[in-house]
């Protein structure tokens, strides 16, 4: 009996098979190459903040979101940064009119409360004589008790708070 193996017996079929799966293969490289990728699913939107130096609402968003993170760090708060932010942003007069309305109400002066707020926006409110007045708006709380409070924050031409209360100038 003659046991000859299948290629040995079929030398042309074994090469077409052979082909045709290279071929297959070939094509389903060309025919994935062919189709688009999936779209990746949606994300939350990139959150980007921008600036303009010299501008006073620049200023006012930079000095309070360096001031929040100095006084938020509840471990380990920042207080010399927080006070060098307090020296290089305030005017020495306003700096001192502050201390003596935290004294009298036992509260920080610059967010106008006892803790620090969970967020915050920056908005220009427009020119107050040669001044610019820019309106910062603090979220205390989470949820259910969640607070705002809106502060009207006077920066002089020189880029330096003058005043920060709770009623506008304007």
């Amino acid at each position: 009996m003659n046991m000859k193996s299948p290629t040995q017996h079929r030398p042309g079929r074994v090469a077409a098979v052979t082909a045709g799966i290279v071929l297959a293969l070939g094509l389903g490289v060309s025919a994935q190459a062919s189709v688009p990728a999936p779209a990746k699913a949606p994300t939350a939107a990139a959150q980007s903040v921008s600036g303009t130096n010299g501008q006073a609402v620049t200023r006012v968003a930079d000095f309070y979101g360096a001031y929040i993170d100095a006084k938020g760090d509840y471990t380990d708060p920042d207080v010399t940064l927080a006070t060098a932010l307090r020296k290089h942003y305030l005017t020495s007069d306003f700096a001192k009119r502050l201390a003596a309305w935290e004294q009298q109400n036992g509260a920080d002066g610059v967010l106008r409360a006892q803790n620090v707020p969970t967020a915050w926006t920056v908005t220009d409110n427009g020119a107050v004589g040669n001044s610019r007045e820019v309106m910062a708006t603090l979220t205390f709380g989470s949820g259910e008790t969640t607070r705002k409070t809106r502060l009207f924050v006077l920066v002089e031409r020189y880029n330096h708070i003058v005043d920060i209360a709770t009623t506008s100038a304007r």
